[in-house]
């Protein structure tokens, strides 16, 4: 799940290492109970050896396109901040990255709705002065903990353990 060291700066740690909830493969579980029933059904309605191949192998690649690549998609996927930027990588033949320096984040939200705080995770909303405004990191496990290290990693950026020295 964590990023390869390889791809971290001298000097630079990781913070936060995670992917999305696994709520995520709750459709594709589903899709394949479904398929398996109806490969099931069919087997024992229709008695003939040529159609049920045709349905098993029919069955097989659905499940490949509902069942595997989603979870492949899932497991591939990755965020991950560290003391100087968000890293987002995803992707199974191609993989997709994108970085942002913790230095132009602007804004740290996040969104729960009814489901996400049953499970344990919500949508992370992260604003920055790029041409894109915002990034949405959907169904990130313990968001507000998440958000919290986000803000306090933001805080020490911008001097505010100096600032509060000074003040005393």
């Amino acid at each position: 799940m964590a990023i390869s060291p390889k791809l971290l700066n001298p000097g630079e740690r990781v913070v936060v290492s995670t992917r999305t909830h696994p709520k995520a493969l709750l459709v594709p579980l589903l899709a394949l109970v479904i398929l398996l029933a109806a490969g099931v059904a069919f087997q024992v309605l229709v008695d003939h050896g040529t159609s049920q191949l045709v349905v098993w192998a029919l069955v097989a690649a659905a499940i490949l396109w509902f069942v595997v690549w989603p979870a492949l998609d899932w497991r591939m996927a990755s965020y991950t901040i560290t003391n100087r930027r968000l890293i987002t990588r995803h992707g199974i033949l191609t993989r997709k990255g994108h970085d942002i320096p913790l230095s132009r984040i602007s804004d740290v939200a996040y969104e729960l709705d009814l489901i996400d705080r049953m499970l344990g995770c919500g949508t992370l909303v992260i604003s920055d002065a790029s041409t894109h405004g915002q990034v949405l990191l959907p169904d990130i496990p313990r968001v507000e903990d998440t958000q919290r290290r986000l803000n306090e990693l933001l805080h020490e950026l911008h001097g505010g353990a100096a600032n509060l020295e000074e003040g005393h």
